[in-house]
């Protein structure tokens, strides 16, 4: 059992003080110090810092590892040059993403704040990096493949991928399943892995309407992407709707990440059928994809997340660096309510999304949590200098386990 004392704590609904935590792997009581003192007299007391606030640790709900040894390799400003730059680099880039640089990733987002991570995997890569690294982990399995005669074969590189991922048993560690997009992958293999999903009750993610380019693929077999399916895979038909892909996932609630391009019609879709948005408003503008509508997520009631994607098209894995950029890219959106909503989507919301056991500072919740130094007295715009300021993170506590930082 461990006490801390922070001078003030961020609570769902509140900024409190005078509140001491006890906590082992959970956050076990929140009351006066000489309550908790006395009703565990044995705890460890850990001493923190003047104007130590205490804050729920953030969830990065999408991001990609495979990529991390990307700093100018790729081509920005438009999906389709960026797509041929990966495609171009992709072997140099994925050899020189060993093991130690995805950890050193991982020790990246540490420092700055994130606690969880879901990774999309395409290839397995990273597994060991995430096994090893100190952040609790949604390890999603990507399935990619939009020809009929290669089904089988990817859908069995898929599973053993999967299985690898199953036999990680750490504490904080979980599969999950990703389903690349609407225009990468045939619709049989995704009935297959929605159904592993749905009968194991894992979390299940997906890319979808990111792109100019990949909508007039879906809606007309034409426009940017026309070529690039004939030369790379001798196709000339898309082999979803925009439409089909969704009915695919059966009202199973997915994180569909990017959804920049969706028309009202998916929008309600995507409100009546329960699925999360998940907005990553860098990529979105280094890719020349637009920024996602984030008011009229709200008025469907659409619950949306904040998150960083990979560094193939990021230039940091910092979600409060993410924030910030995100409530100025909503230039529309009334200041105050944005920042409060962008940081539940990286703490609460997110934490519900992935149906986890954290992302709020309350009793029984994982002891995920960030003691962050403030320099003066907070006030009712707490949320937005949180974002702005960049206050320095003086410890991280991750299922009860504390990691200071290094500065």
């Amino acid at each position: 059992m461990k006490l801390i004392y922070p001078d003030f704590i961020l609570t769902p609904t509140a900024l409190i003080q005078e509140t001491a935590i006890a906590f082992d792997k959970e956050i076990i009581a929140m009351a006066s110090l000489s309550e908790l003192q006395k009703r565990y007299p044995n705890a460890e007391y850990i001493k923190l810092p003047i104007g130590s606030l205490v804050i729920p640790g953030l969830i990065n709900a999408h991001v990609h590892l495979e990529f991390s040894a990307n700093k100018t390799s790729l081509t920005y400003g438009d999906f389709m040059p960026w797509l041929h730059s990966v495609i171009k680099n992709r072997e140099t880039l994925v050899g020189e993403c060993s093991t130690e640089t995805m950890q050193e990733a991982t020790q990246k987002m540490l420092r700055s704040g994130t606690t969880t991570f879901a990774t999309v995997s395409s290839n397995g890569l990273d597994l060991i990096a995430c096994e090893k690294a100190p952040q609790n982990v949604v390890f999603f399995n990507e399935l990619i493949g939009s020809q009929a005669v290669m089904a089988d074969a990817l859908f069995d590189d898929f599973q053993s991928r999967l299985a690898a991922s199953d036999s990680v048993k750490r504490e904080g560690f979980q599969s999950g399943i990703a389903i690349h997009s609407p225009y990468s992958v045939h619709p049989i293999l995704i009935e297959k892995a929605v159904q592993i999903a749905k009968k194991r009750s894992l979390p299940l993610s997906a890319h979808y309407l990111e792109s100019p380019a990949e909508r007039e693929w879906l809606d007309t077999n034409e426009g940017d992407f026309k070529s690039f399916f004939k030369d790379f895979l001798k196709q000339d038909r898309a082999v979803n709707t925009a439409e089909e892909f969704i009915n695919l996932f059966h009202n199973y609630p997915t994180l569909m990440t990017h959804v920049v391009q969706a028309n009202e019609s998916e929008l309600e879709q995507l409100a009546q059928r329960g699925h999360t948005v998940i907005h990553c408003p860098i990529s979105n503008r280094l890719l020349g994809n637009g920024a996602i509508d984030l008011d009229a997520l709200d008025a469907k009631n659409i619950n949306w997340l904040c998150a960083t994607d990979g560094l193939s098209s990021n230039y940091k894995l910092d979600l409060f660096e993410e924030m910030k950029i995100a409530l100025f890219m909503h230039s529309q959106t009334p200041l105050l309510p944005l920042a409060k909503k962008l940081f539940d989507s990286v703490t609460i919301k997110a934490a519900q999304a992935l149906k986890l056991n954290t992302g709020s500072i309350e009793e029984g919740k994982n002891a995920d949590m960030l003691v962050i130094k403030l320099d003066e007295e907070p006030n009712e715009q707490l949320l937005l200098h949180l974002l702005l300021h960049n206050y320095p993170i003086d410890s991280v506590f991750i299922n009860g386990t504390q990691h200071n930082m290094e500065h």
